[in-house]
């Protein structure tokens, strides 16, 4: 019963201490930034926006606690310690690797940059720098590398699953440069999370406490104590082919399948340590590769919320519409208005104010299987029911498929470029 109560106590200091730490607020901060920009750019493309950025990131916040209670259960029971210098030059390397793209913020690629680092300074063992620079090497020297990554490897496959679960919830509509300079609607989809977790750090003082189970791997300290530590994990995708459900799901079985390789990795270079290269090298390049092949099929694919040549397509839905409320769905085209074909917004317009109290409407699924429905219009509610479409091919704002770096973000500038029509194109509903 008195190690229960220990051991509850320094959940409760761990707690008050990450309270202190600024590396969690600096996360939870980007973040409301990045989803506050998320809702400008939302306003400057479609003149409205889907959620509001305080939901976003109290949901981002909600999740990352989640995460971290699962990982720290997993971790605590693996027995694999920590030290507050690791955790410091973790935190310096990814604020450093953020300034060049936001999505290295994600704590693997720090730890696998420390670890090729460590690598290279085995090589070169008899250097010993002086001053700062020698509490730095010899921090870098003494990670624990692969027990940081099977941390990374476990955050992931966690994550995983709640980027299956959560599916479309932090897909953000917008408007695409196409390849043949038309605008074509798409998706960005962001997937970062700050995770508090609670691992074991190793004390000689009387204010730790032994482990009560046998950790399959530890250092074999005599005491514990509980160190509270924020990371940041996360991915960013967009998608001009497809669903953002369906896109979400893919990206889930990519990460879960991402998160079991460099967990086998990380587990053998435990016992291994020669297979930690791989295991690091693994943990940077499985990433990219993720990336690398998710931007490959959207460059071949064609885009999907571009508007047929009968019908307007839906790009999205707003929470709480008309729309919603009907069953209209993204990727749906809405084909007639209270029995009048509809090829451009004018005339959806035009259709609705045919009838301002009542609006019957023809709605092509993704099957091409037409569903009627109907409802009352009331006063106030959204011009278009509530359903947000496609872009006009021809004229309108695109945003960059760059990500945005850090200084956009903090800066809160959003990129869009104006798209003027064309010469005239026989193939004028293609992209």
């Amino acid at each position: 019963m008195n190690e229960v109560i220990t051991w509850l106590w320094l959940v409760v200091d761990a707690l008050i201490a990450l309270l202190t730490q600024p590396f969690y607020y600096i996360a939870i901060v980007l973040l409301a930034l990045s989803y506050r920009r998320q809702g400008m750019l939302e306003r400057r493309l479609l003149h409205t926006r889907l959620n509001g950025w305080p939901l976003l990131t109290l949901r981002a916040i909600f999740t990352g606690i989640l995460i971290g209670l699962i990982v720290s259960v997993v971790y605590l029971f693996l027995g694999i310690e920590m030290t507050a210098q690791a955790v410091l030059v973790i935190w310096v390397t990814s604020i450093i690797l953020m300034l060049l793209r936001i999505r290295y913020l994600n704590a693997v690629y720090a730890v696998g940059l420390l670890g090729i680092i460590q690598w290279v300074l085995k090589l070169f063992g008899s250097w010993e720098p002086q001053g700062f620079l020698e509490a730095v090497v010899s921090t870098i020297r003494d990670l624990p590398i692969p027990q940081l990554l099977v941390l990374a490897a476990v955050l992931h496959l966690t994550q995983a699953l709640f980027v299956r679960l959560q599916q479309r919830q932090n897909a953000s509509p917008v408007y695409f440069k196409g390849k043949r300079g038309k605008l074509v609607g798409g998706y960005q989809l962001q997937y970062y999370v700050p995770v508090p977790l609670m691992l074991l750090m190793p004390t000689n003082s009387g204010s730790g406490a032994d482990l009560a189970w046998s950790p399959l791997i530890s250092g074999g300290a005599d005491m514990y104590m509980l160190f509270a530590v924020p990371f940041i994990v996360g991915f960013s995708e967009m998608t001009k082919s497809m669903l953002p459900e369906d896109k979400s799901a893919l990206t889930a079985k990519r990460l879960l399948l991402y998160g079991v390789i460099l967990l086998a990795l990380s587990l053998l270079s435990v016992w291994w340590n020669p297979l930690s290269l791989v295991a690091v090298l693994f943990a940077l390049l499985g990433l990219e590769a993720i990336c690398w092949i998710s931007s490959s099929e959207e460059e071949n694919r064609s885009p999907i919320y571009v508007h047929p040549k009968q019908g307007l397509q839906v790009l999205a839905v707003l929470p709480g519409s008309p729309a919603e409320e009907l069953g209209i769905q993204t990727g749906e085209v809405i084909f007639r208005v209270n029995g009048q074909h509809v090829n451009s917004q004018a005339e959806l317009h035009s259709a609705l104010r045919m009838n301002p109290a009542f609006c019957k409407l023809e709605v092509r699924n993704i099957e091409g299987e037409s569903k009627f429905l109907q409802r009352a219009i009331y006063e106030g509610e959204h011009h278009q029911l509530g359903a947000l479409l496609a872009p006009d091919p021809d004229t309108g704002f695109a945003i960059d498929e760059r990500p945005a770096s850090f200084f956009q973000i903090v800066g809160m500038k959003v990129d869009t470029h104006r798209t003027d029509k064309p010469a005239p194109d026989p193939f004028s509903h293609e992209a």
